[in-house]
């Protein structure tokens, strides 16, 4: 595999070969709005795809959309003190509206936790009330102060689910559900495996009593925190008074939960799977499954692109014939580098021969077969070959990048080679977790179910967890 020769190497500098992919498969760009990205139509479809399948999830779990405003007053914010403190040094504020300086400035929302807060004030009232499970897709602005696409920006797609209920356990079973659920996501459609677990006090949510999250290792070895789940307990619900009359007719504060993701997804799926000729689409997620393209734009061989395309079609196989005016050459490179899973060939040879040639995009091998043959069924049994083979193809990367170690000595030298996954013990002290961010920036990603009871590397106390370790984006 030569690759592409608008794209660094992968495997010599990461991150130019990151923006080279965004940059080639025409995904996004940055803009003229500092700290702001435009999506472009691939980036954007991409994202369309995901919101649908997720949007699906969402309902069959009993959650309804909704849409709250953009704007939060600032004293509306400040009710919570931990979330206020967390968002400050991100938050942007608007002070005047037209000619007019506000009264009462407003951030533009960092996240929605403070409005669905004050909604729930409102119309809880009793336990016959609850449960109420709502989802919100949205932008948010957070004050970064770097622009990657897809990974940091000022302003990006945001999904974030936020539910009240009347009991404890109703409320930690739906952040367990919802963490499934984004696990599951990650694993089936965007073939990208993950860790699950439980933030350090450090790291949870501000505002939450504990945050579940899923992690997930790119390609040269730096963690994504893929989606969160937060349990808040009865916080926010003291805050902003969100009481209700219970089963024994008496006063209770309600008990919420909030989970979020975000277009973090996209450049997981790039850093991932992505290769030196560009992008690569697992095919359950890929806006498009098929390109069809044609060397000769003779009679027979524009009957043979449409008859397939409309047979793919019919069996809900999603595939586009490329018409445009550019060398079949090019075409080919451009759909390999839009990351198209299948690739349909029709060359004068082709024709002639009364056969198709078939690329897959994951391992780039073709093969040829009869125009007669069933082409869906074939179809559909490569894709799934492909999706299972990106899944597998990442979980052995980040297998082969994921270490155990008991001592400093011992992380030191994993992070001075190859980053990846570091299982150490932790005795549960901040100030140790603090101490290891020496360490290359090294960051507690989640507490395991584990804990072999060994001593914390950097104190010597016995471990109270087993913390799996990385940098993180």
């Amino acid at each position: 595999m030569n690759g592409n020769k608008a794209i660094t190497k992968r495997d010599i500098d990461f991150a130019k070969w990151y923006t080279d992919v965004v940059t080639a498969a025409k995904l996004a760009r940055y803009s003229n709005v500092k700290g702001c990205i435009i999506y472009e139509p691939n980036g954007t479809a991409i994202w369309e795809k995901i919101q649908s399948v997720m949007d699906k999830k969402f309902k069959e779990t009993g959650h309804k959309n909704v849409q709250m405003p953009m704007l939060i007053p600032e004293g509306l914010l400040r009710k919570e003190g931990e979330l206020v403190a967390g968002f400050a040094p991100e938050v942007a504020w608007v002070t005047q509206g037209g000619e007019k300086k506000l009264d009462e400035r407003m951030c533009i929302r960092p996240t929605s936790e403070t409005l669905f807060s004050d909604y729930y004030h409102e119309v809880v009232k009793s336990y016959k009330d609850l449960p109420l499970k709502y989802n919100q897709w949205c932008n948010v602005m957070r004050w970064e102060k770097e622009a990657r696409p897809f990974l940091r920006g000022r302003e990006f797609f945001w999904q974030e689910g936020h539910t009240v209920h009347a009991t404890r356990e109703e409320a930690e079973a739906e952040t367990q559900k919802m963490l499934e659920v984004y696990k599951n996501f990650f694993e089936e459609y965007l073939a990208i495996p993950v860790l699950s677990g439980r933030k350090t006090e450090k790291e949870k949510f501000a505002g939450a009593e504990y945050t579940l999250t899923i992690e997930a290792l790119m390609y040269n070895g730096v963690s994504l925190q893929s989606g969160t789940s937060h349990y808040f307990g009865q916080k926010f619900s003291k805050a902003y008074d969100i009481k209700f009359v219970n089963k024994d007719n008496k006063y209770d504060y309600a008990y919420q939960t909030s989970w979020g993701t975000s277009n973090r997804m996209i450049g997981a799926l790039i850093m991932v799977h992505g290769d030196d000729n560009g992008l690569i689409l697992p095919p359950k997620i890929a806006p498009v499954q098929v390109a069809i393209i044609k060397a000769t734009t003779d009679e027979k061989t524009n009957e043979l692109a449409e008859k397939i395309h409309q047979t793919l079609d019919k069996a809900n196989i999603t595939s586009y014939i490329d018409e445009t005016e550019k060398s079949f050459g090019y075409k080919l490179a451009e759909a390999e580098v839009n990351g198209i899973p299948v690739r349909i060939e029709l060359g004068k040879r082709d024709i002639e021969n009364n056969q198709i040639t078939i690329a897959r995009r994951d391992t780039l091998e073709k093969n040829t077969i009869s125009i007669n043959e069933n082409i869906v069924e074939y179809i559909e049994d490569l894709m799934k070959k492909i999706q299972k083979n990106l899944y597998e193809r990442a979980k052995a990367r980040r297998d082969s990048m994921t270490y155990k170690a008991k001592t400093i000595d011992e992380i030191r030298k994993i992070m001075s080679t190859q980053p990846g996954f570091i299982y150490a013990p932790w005795c549960g002290n901040t100030e140790c977790e603090l101490k290891m961010k020496e360490i290359n920036g090294l960051k507690s990603r989640c507490i395991t179910e584990e804990n072999d009871h060994d001593k914390c590397p950097v104190c010597g106390k016995t471990s109270k967890y087993t913390v799996v370790w990385g940098i993180q984006y």
